[in-house]
């Protein structure tokens, strides 16, 4: 039986300022510092394999301060920007309440909550998707099929896009489930590579 954890990074500045961010690198806060402080102590139980995580600094740090907590910092870290948040295009550094006003609540609703269509110059969804999965099942996947336990430090849209993998959501029930920051999620996987039980730790 594999273990696949996967994890949000900490509360971002720009989370905290309720703006887009996408591929911006931006720090945590104090709060998501914390967030990542209080994961790493529900992980201790878990002895990791290897780690993977995406191109920017937030969940870089949030893994790091994971295995600085868990003694584990002699791990295998993977950086890759596959698992890198969903790009928000035009939309990134701004706040979502002027995005609103800008653009109208149901168009702002349409880019953040629609499955295949992006915001301008950005990516929806199913674009991330697209490259998240290959990543996934080219690096991750064969991983866990060995029977490890694997620590996924990413972000909330790359995240979700696995969750939809992992769980065979449909479009429209992917678009109901919100990742917090700073929250393990574990899943247990048989020698099929089938789920077997998942949850929030």
């Amino acid at each position: 039986m594999a273990q696949l954890i996967l994890i949000r990074h900490g509360e971002s500045q720009w989370n905290l300022e309720n703006k887009f961010t996408g591929w911006v690198d931006v720090e945590l806060t104090p709060k998501g510092i914390q967030e990542a402080k209080d994961a790493g102590e529900k992980l201790r139980p878990y002895c990791f394999d290897q780690a993977f995580t995406s191109g920017l600094k937030r969940a870089q740090e949030t893994l790091r301060l994971i295995l600085e907590v868990t003694g584990q910092t002699d791990l295998a870290i993977e950086r890759d920007p596959a698992l890198n948040e969903r790009m928000y295009g035009d939309l990134q550094g701004l706040n979502k309440a002027e995005t609103v006003e800008k653009f109208g609540e149901a168009q702002v609703k349409i880019w953040r909550r629609s499955y295949d269509i992006p915001p301008p110059g950005g990516e929806s969804l199913k674009d991330t998707a697209e490259r998240v999965l290959p990543y996934y099942d080219r690096r991750i996947h064969p991983e866990v099929m060995a029977g490890k336990t694997i620590l996924v430090a990413a972000h909330g849209n790359s995240l979700r896009a696995l969750v939809m993998h992992l769980e065979q959501l449909s479009k429209e029930e992917i678009l109901e489930v919100n990742i917090p920051t700073g929250a393990p999620l574990l899943y247990d996987i048989d020698e099929n590579g089938k789920v077997t039980a998942h949850r929030y730790l």
